[in-house]
């Protein structure tokens, strides 16, 4: 019975660190132990016949890494590009590297369990689902994205 407490104390007092992005007047919070890296908007090179979302590839220290619109995915108004915009490289297991455009990079916070709603899903839609839960974070609520659900193939 302790060990069962102790897991249920363990589990409340676990924390992730997101760092929390705007897209157009939302925010939305992505899981920071998926961020490589941060870079300015920089030439993206166009690739033919592939998805509007997929914006084309940059070269970053040698590496091509393809680059998203998070917006067009999420059927969001085309992305302005502003001194704000950023593109965020994330790494992710099933997907490899891939860098994602954000309006702007606002800060980063570390919510506890307890404050995360987990969002159910039940599919019958037929539409993707981009997130798994929201944050609460100073009175102020962060959509958490679920990447994989992003990233994925339409």
């Amino acid at each position: 019975m302790d060990e069962l407490k102790l897991a249920e104390l363990k589990s409340l007092n676990e924390t992730a660190q997101y760092i929390v992005i705007k897209l157009g007047d939302e925010q939305y919070g992505i899981d920071i132990k998926y961020i490589d890296n941060i870079v300015r908007m920089q030439n993206i090179t166009r690739v033919p016949k592939v998805p509007e979302y997929l914006k084309g590839v940059i070269n970053l220290r040698g590496e091509v890494i393809p680059v998203m619109s998070i917006r067009l995915k999420m059927d969001l108004p085309v992305d302005e590009i502003t001194k704000a915009t950023r593109i965020i490289i994330l790494k992710l297991e099933q997907h490899g590297t891939i860098g994602v455009i954000v309006d702007e990079v606002r800060e980063v916070v570390t919510l506890s369990a307890e404050n995360i709603e987990k969002m159910a899903y039940d599919g019958k839609e037929g539409k993707i689902n981009f997130v798994n839960g929201v944050g609460k974070h100073d009175d102020e609520l962060i959509s958490l994205l679920d990447l994989n659900a992003v990233v994925m193939e339409k």
